[in-house]
């Protein structure tokens, strides 16, 4: 896992580093362009031909339709062939650096003097205002003059800079840092919805101009990264929202601020956040030799309602495969007949008529997981408030079985056993009240969960795991073609059978993190199915075909 910096902790550690350590802030920007560079010399290889002719390249030029060129259109267009000609000629690659104003931009003018020395044939642009450059990037580009390198002012509207650009093998994104705040606006936002269409590999410095740092938020619209090199620490958002399909690959890299700093203003912060990506994964210890079907837990689910026989089998299934010792399957006597034929493992049964024989039999089990198919009848409902008011084991609550809280949240609170609800956006709006859609996932999870003392699995891209401490997680596997009824079904079943595992929750103090993990799981087993059958074509009952494919695999790692 890797621990999570917001954008408001990142300044505040640049400003400890700078002016309480005396670390030279143009040595931290050096370091972070030496990094940038790096990451365009893995992309493009290294420089072809150092010594060879010089010269843009381009591709076309256009002339009236119809029309015979002028001769001072014939001229530029001589020159335009010689560029061609050049681009033909030398194998050396272009780089094509855009950098801001601010520090961001810095970082982007240091790496073009470090790329120019080594090789390659780079240009790097201005955008925005000359005069609101910052101090620091001014002193980077006296030494990129020094290098013999030039920053020159962006121009969309000049035919030659935009024709040597358009034959770039890379382009680097160093226009915004964690301070972008706004929408872009004017040559910005020009510069990047250019850029996108270009499909050029994109490496950006920090984050995707046009992420939000903290919240994955597009902010009018953001660069499309082949890579993000991120400073010091990730941000959230590059794993959050629509900002996780902007970053590409995510390099997290040290520019100089002192371990000691980190652990104390990141590391040691009261409210963590992890990122969980898809190549990081937990080691499943062994089962004990000597276990019993007890010790793997004993699973209360009360799910199901006529028309929506599917959830109940999809979440019992799940919590087999994810290693359930015992589920019991409480259904409503109409459907129970269905269930039963559907259901070899799990034991289906008709809920009694008696609420108490209800509650017997859930105090009975280690775990209750309710909600997965279980409609919103009044009497529904009020079966779900009372099971959450008397029932001292932990719950699971799911789907209906969160909407039955709705107007009722007190209940939450009084609960003194741990509890997990597992809502998407709506759910979430419609249980706080608050309105659509839930930009900031991460703080709205957070502070549910501190507030009611429970765990919050807020699912979406790059779902967030709360704790009731503060600590977050947020998920790095899932796929679109996990976006289907019946996928969230899986995932509680899978959150409950980890919850009900005696060997499991006796390595957690917060049973949070096992819900976090449960997540990674299933977000993991969707995207082998994804790699098997394609993200239109995966079914969420195929999921649990490779719940197992997964598990083996963690089973067998080492971290």
């Amino acid at each position: 896992m890797e621990i999570l910096a917001s954008t408001a902790q990142m300044k505040e550690l640049d400003r400890i580093a700078i002016e309480e350590r005396g670390i030279p802030s143009l040595e931290l920007m050096e370091n972070a362009a030496q990094a940038v560079a790096q990451a365009v010399m893995d992309l493009v290889g290294p420089a072809k031909n150092p010594k060879g002719a010089d010269g843009p390249a381009c591709i076309g030029f256009m002339t009236k339709t119809g029309e015979e060129p002028t001769l001072e259109e014939q001229r530029e267009m001589e020159e335009l062939r010689s560029i061609v000609e050049s681009k033909n000629t030398d194998p050396t690659q272009r780089i094509g650096i855009f950098c801001g104003p601010g520090n961001n931009g810095g970082d982007g003018v240091a790496a073009t003097r470090i790329l120019l020395e080594a090789g390659y044939r780079v240009r790097a642009f201005l955008v925005g205002d000359r005069a609101k450059m910052t101090p620091d990037e001014r002193a980077m580009e006296e030494k990129l003059k020094d290098a013999g390198g030039e920053l020159e002012s962006l121009d969309l509207n000049d035919q030659r800079t935009t024709v040597w650009m358009s034959t770039c093998d890379c382009f680097v994104d160093a226009l915004f840092g964690v301070g972008l705040q706004r929408p872009l606006a004017g040559e910005f936002l020009t510069l990047v919805q250019w850029l996108n269409r270009m499909h050029t590999p994109v490496v950006s410095c920090d984050l995707p101009s046009g992420v939000h740092g903290d919240t994955g938020e597009i902010l009018g619209d953001a660069v499309q990264a082949k890579v993000t090199v991120t400073f010091t620490c990730v941000k959230p958002g590059l794993y959050l929202d629509a900002g996780a399909g902007r970053a590409g690959k995510i390099r997290a890299v040290d520019i100089g601020i002192p371990w000691e700093l980190l652990n104390r203003q990141i590391w040691r912060a009261p409210e963590q956040s992890w990122s969980m990506p898809g190549d990081v994964c937990r080691n499943l210890p062994s089962r004990p030799v000597d276990g019993h079907k007890g010790d793997f837990g004993k699973l209360f689910l009360l799910a199901g309602s006529e028309g929506y026989t599917g959830a109940p089998n999809l979440a019992a299934r799940a919590a087999l495969r994810t290693g359930a010792g015992l589920v019991f399957l409480g259904v409503p006597r109409e459907i129970y007949p269905i269930l039963a034929v559907k259901c070899d493992e799990a034991m289906p049964f008709p809920l009694p008529e008696k609420y108490e024989e209800i509650l017997e039999k859930a105090r009975g089990c280690d775990v209750a997981l309710i909600g997965p198919g279980l409609g919103r009848h009044p009497k529904t409902e009020k079966l779900v408030r009372a099971l959450l008011e008397d029932l001292d084991i932990p719950v699971v609550l799911d789907a209906d079985g969160i909407n039955a809280l709705c107007g009722h949240i007190d209940i939450l609170d009084k609960r003194s056993a741990p509890t997990v609800l597992t809502p998407h956006a709506g759910e979430y709006a419609r249980l706080t009240g608050t309105s659509l859609p839930v930009t900031d996932r991460l703080s709205a999870a957070r502070s549910f969960a501190k507030e009611h003392h429970c765990t919050v699995v807020l699912k979406g891209h790059g779902t967030v795991t709360a704790a009731p401490s503060g600590q977050c997680w947020i998920c790095g596997t899932g796929n679109p073609g996990m976006a289907k009824g019946g996928s969230g079904d899986v995932l509680s079943g899978m959150i409950a059978a980890l919850w009900g595992q005696k060997h499991l929750v006796g390595q957690y103090t917060d049973l949070s993190e096992l819900a976090a993990w449960a997540v990674w799981f299933h977000g993991k087993a969707g995207d082998k199915c994804a790699q098997k059958l394609g993200e239109y074509a995966m079914l969420p009952s195929e999921l649990l075909d490779t719940i197992p494919q997964v598990l083996l695999e963690c089973a067998q790692t080492e971290i």
